[in-house]
C-alpha cells in the first residue's frame, strides 16, 4: 500500500510502499477512501507538542473507508460497511471517564495518526468498536473533514452551553473555524468571525456569520466589546495572543473555550480580579466523542451544515502542509486515495 510516512521531525513526509497491515483481534482492516488534513498532524510531523509520536508514523485521523477484513471477534462492523476513523482510536472503556462518557479524557487512549498509525494510507487498522458508521447522506469527502474538525467544534460549541440569541466570538476561521461559525448558528447564537485573512472572513459571512473582525487591521477585543462582547468565545487559532484577545473579548459572565493548541507548552495569563468579579469561566475542549460524531454526521445529511474543501491527492502532502500553514486554504484540505 501506498502510504505517507513521517521518518523524522522537521523533515518532509515520505511516500512509501508498505505492507498493507493485518487486523489483530478486535480490529478492522479498512481501505480509505478520503482522508483530510488537520494542523495536528501537522504540529506531528513537527513534534512540536510536549507529549511526541514515535518515528517513523503515519499521520491521519480524519479517515474515510470501508472496511475489507475483520480481526478475531469481531461482529460490528461488517465487510463493506463505510466508516470513519478518527482522532479518538481507542479507549480502555472501563475508566471512571469513558463509563461517565469521557472516553475523550481515557489516560489508556490510543490517537490515530499519533501514537498508532493514521489515515495518510490506502489501508489503516483501528479497533472496531472505534470505526464509526457513516450515515448514507454524506459523501465520503465531506464526512472526512467533519471526523475532526466538524466534531471537535460541535463539541466546542456543546461544552460552552451557547443559548439562543447568545453572542458567540469564534478566533481563527478555516478548518475548524468555518464549522464552528455553523454550530454556533444552530445553536441559535449570534456569531461573530476574527481571522487576519479577509478571503476567510468573506467566507464566515457566506457561512452565516453575523459580523466579522479583521485582527491585522483593528483591535478584536475592542471590536467585540463595542458589540456588546461575547457570551462565549472559542480560541482556535494556535496562537497565545489570541487566547489572550478572546478572553478579553468576553462580557461579564462569558465563557471562554480553548480548542487549539499551539507549539510547545503556550500559556494563558488570567487577570484573577476580572475572572472572579466578572464570573467568567475557561473551558478546555477536546474532540468529541462517538455519540458527537454521530450527531455531526446527521446535522450534515439533514444539510444543516457546509464544508469547505480543497482536494488534493495523497502525494501532495507537503505540498498542502506547505499551503495549509502559510494560510493559503481556506479551510479543510482532503486528500483523496
Amino acid at each position: 500500500m501506498q502510504a505517507a510516512v513521517v521518518k523524522e521531525f522537521h523533515a518532509p513526509l515520505e511516500i512509501q510502499e508498505l505492507p498493507i497491515p493485518e487486523p489483530g483481534p478486535g480490529q478492522v482492516l479498512v481501505r480509505i477512501e478520503f482522508s483530510g488534513l488537520c494542523h495536528t498532524d501537522i504540529h506531528a510531523a513537527n513534534g512540536d507538542w510536549p507529549a511526541k509520536p514515535t518515528p517513523p508514523f503515519i499521520p491521519g485521523h480524519e479517515g474515510i473507508g470501508r472496511v475489507e477484513k475483520l480481526g478475531a471477534g469481531v461482529i460490528a462492523p461488517a465487510i463493506g460497511d463505510r466508516v470513519a476513523i478518527a482522532w479518538l482510536g481507542s479507549a480502555c472503556g472501563h475508566c471512571r471517564y469513558c463509563i461517565d462518557g469521557w472516553e475523550t479524557l481515557c489516560e489508556q487512549q490510543q490517537n490515530s495518526g499519533y501514537s498508532v498509525d493514521g489515515t495518510f494510507a490506502d489501508y489503516v487498522v483501528v479497533a472496531a468498536a472505534f470505526a464509526c458508521p457513516v450515515p448514507d447522506g454524506v459523501s465520503s469527502r465531506d464526512a472526512a473533514p467533519l471526523t475532526c474538525a466538524g466534531v471537535t467544534t460541535y463539541k466546542a460549541v456543546k461544552v460552552a452551553k451557547v443559548a439562543p440569541a447568545e453572542t458567540v466570538a469564534v478566533f481563527g476561521i478555516g478548518g475548524l473555524g468555518h464549522l464552528a461559525v455553523q454550530y454556533a448558528r444552530i445553536a441559535g447564537g449570534f456569531v461573530i468571525a476574527v481571522d487576519i485573512q479577509d478571503d476567510k472572513l468573506a467566507m464566515a459571512t457566506e457561512l452565516g456569520a453575523d459580523h466579522v473582525v479583521n485582527a491585522r487591521t483593528a483591535d478584536p477585543v475592542a471590536a467585540i466589546q463595542a458589540l456588546g462582547g461575547a457570551d462565549v468565545a472559542i480560541a482556535l487559532a494556535a496562537s497565545p495572543a489570541s487566547f489572550d484577545q478572546a478572553f478579553r473579548s468576553l462580557r461579564r459572565g462569558g465563557r471562554l473555550v480553548c480548542v487549539a493548541l499551539p507549539a510547545d507548552d503556550g500559556v494563558l495569563t488570567i487577570p484573577i480580579f476580572d475572572a472572579v468579579i466578572g464570573g467568567k469561566s475557561v473551558i478546555g475542549s477536546i474532540v468529541g466523542n462517538r455519540n458527537d460524531l454521530a450527531d455531526v454526521f446527521a446535522l450534515h445529511a439533514a444539510g444543516r451544515t457546509k464544508v469547505i474543501i480543497a482536494d488534493r491527492k495523497l502525494d501532495q502532502v507537503n505540498e498542502s502542509i506547505a499551503d495549509v500553514v502559510s494560510g493559503r486554504i481556506a479551510a479543510r484540505v482532503v486528500f483523496q486515495l
